[in-house]
């Protein structure tokens, strides 16, 4: 652009601040300093009617509409099914996929960044480069021989990197498996990922000096994540705690392939069928949803819709395990659901457990739940909560 968005930039910032999500003045030094728009290139898709995703290029787009764009407050899809960008697009029209990268919303990049708590001189390794905004922000703020950042697709840090060079930024950028961290840079005084995990990898706590911090979202359900933040201690382990909710992309390596085909026969042979104690509609309440993936964490939540986009159906499938909870309408119902289940594992038995006694414990927010990640489990609990069904223990495989 010829045009400079100093004033956009501004505006973002007092935004940020006004909404809690900047509080410190040396991040809005850095969002003031930052072009959000030089990594967007070579452009975005919006979201469209049925789940379609319509391209627009930053060099056919009008300067002012592309900076109002650029700063404003949602997360912008800058690639398709891990290999689909906008320049790509054969036509100007609304194409399918799913998103696997993007600019995220500022307002939670803020947020991150302000949770980390960053000193000067400190080492960071950010885990998902994706286009290069965030790590611009964190070179401002601690200098470009002090970030690492580690992208999966070679694609992505290949379109980030020279972003970030387009604003004269020269920092060390991988592409690799983030799980894996970068040990060749190691040990950095903070992790910070813009993805999301099942479990943090324990090579993360392995490079992180003690006293340093791990921040990453814990979840694989499109929405219902959680920001997980814990300390290194110098035995080699981790503790903190859930410190909001948050919802980023799954990272590759973890991520679980998609509830398939024909559900109706995947749900053919029910072994039992009741009333539910607690409707399935809960779950798509952030901090019920997170619990359930505490709860019967290889689970994957399924809403069958209509060509229309009508929702006819919720499922719970763990298809590892071929078991599966059916959530059926009915007006005669107490609840108005009946569930049919089926397979080794009653799913909706250990979430609808796992409900009801959060709800008796005061329905705490999601900031109540804690965790200790070791070389070989990891366990959360809630606070102050006695109840067997509100501690878990997920072993590492």
């Amino acid at each position: 652009m010829t045009a400079p968005t100093t004033t956009e930039r501004q505006a973002l910032a007092a935004r940020l601040r006004e909404s809690g999500a900047l509080r410190t003045p040396a991040w809005r030094r850095a969002v003031e300093s930052v072009p959000r728009e030089a990594f967007l290139h070579p452009g975005v898709f919006l979201p469209a009617p049925r789940g379609r995703w319509r391209p627009l290029l930053a060099d056919r787009t009008p300067e002012a509409e592309w900076a109002r764009l650029a700063y404003s407050d949602q997360s912008l899809v800058t690639q398709l099914d891990g290999s689909l960008t906008p320049d790509q697009a054969t036509t100007p029209e609304p194409v399918p996929g799913v998103p696997t990268s993007s600019s995220t919303e500022p307002a939670l990049v803020l947020r991150m960044l302000e949770s980390l708590e960053v000193e000067e001189g400190q080492e960071v390794l950010e885990i998902g480069t994706g286009t290069g905004y965030s790590t611009a922000l964190l070179c401002h703020r601690l200098g470009e021989d002090n970030v690492t950042t580690v992208d999966v697709d070679p694609g992505v840090a290949r379109r980030a990197d020279d972003a970030l060079e387009s604003i004269g930024v020269s920092t060390w950028t991988v592409t690799g498996d983030g799980l894996l961290g970068h040990p060749p840079r190691a040990p950095y005084d903070r992790v910070i990922t813009a993805c999301a995990v099942r479990r943090v990898p324990y090579t993360w706590v392995r490079q992180t000096r003690p006293g340093g911090v791990v921040l990453t979202t814990l979840g694989s359900w499109p929405h219902g994540g959680g920001l997980a933040k814990v300390t290194v201690g110098a035995d080699g382990t981790a503790e903190g705690r859930i410190v909001g909710p948050a919802s980023f992309m799954q990272a590759r390596a973890q991520a679980q392939p998609p509830v398939t085909g024909d559900l109706a026969a995947r749900a053919a042979y029910a072994d039992s069928e009741r009333e539910v104690r607690v409707p399935p509609t809960v779950l798509d309440e952030w901090n019920p949803a997170f619990l359930a993936q505490l709860t019967v964490p290889d689970a994957q939540l399924v809403h069958a819709r209509t060509a229309e986009g009508e929702q006819q159906r919720t499922y719970l499938f763990a298809p590892d395990r071929e078991s599966f909870a059916e959530f059926v309408p009915d007006a005669l119902a107490s609840a108005g659901w009946t569930v049919r289940q089926g397979g080794p594992v009653r799913l909706w038995d250990q979430v609808e457990e796992t409900l009801l006694a959060w709800r008796d414990a005061g329905s705490p927010g999601i900031d109540a739940v804690r965790l200790r990640v070791t070389e070989t489990a990891h366990h959360y609990w809630l606070d102050g909560a006695s109840a067997p069904s509100l501690r878990w223990e997920h072993a590492l495989r």
